[in-house]
């Protein structure tokens, strides 16, 4: 992936040769839908669900449910965009952009990025480690870990003092 797409400032049209290219290089045929996914997941870090992509990306055009959400498979089977499960069992959406991985409140199901030195290091060491002792292959991984958020927290004291 370019520094460029990494940094996110890319113009409109870059950002449109930037997806195409990304498409091409996992050998997938370059769609309007998958298009105007990748672009709406690129632009927006808000781990939005299939439904609010949809929203998002349909407007005017008659965009179907169904082609949204086999879009988003195909890209995750591909390990363009990763799937997170939140505490409501929720599927939301994320673009790599760079390395990170997830915090989930178990309580609300909110969502948050973490980003940590030396992340892809040390998940590389991960997979090849559980290369090593299962013998798969593997392809892509995604971490998560779930607590309680700040927010939660709050509400939780304030119910405890009632």
């Amino acid at each position: 992936m370019s520094e460029k797409l990494a940094a996110g400032n890319l113009s409109p049209e870059q950002n449109l040769e930037e997806v195409e290219s990304l498409l091409r290089d996992h050998h997938l045929k370059v769609t309007k839908p998958r298009l105007k996914i990748l672009q709406y997941l690129m632009s927006h870090h808000n781990h939005p669900t299939a439904a609010t992509i949809f929203a998002a990306i349909s407007g005017q055009e008659p965009t179907y449910r169904a082609t949204v959400y086999n879009t988003l498979n195909k890209l995750v089977d591909e390990g363009i965009v990763v799937e997170i499960k939140n505490g409501d069992d929720s599927l939301h959406y994320d673009f790599m952009v760079e390395p990170h991985f997830h915090i989930i409140c178990k309580q609300c199901g909110k969502i948050a990025d973490v980003y940590y030195p030396d992340f892809a290091t040390i998940e590389k060491k991960m997979q090849l480690e559980a290369e090593k002792q299962t013998g798969f292959v593997t392809s892509t991984s995604h971490l998560e870990i779930f607590g309680i958020c700040s927010d939660c927290q709050e509400k939780n004291k304030k119910n405890k003092s009632n």
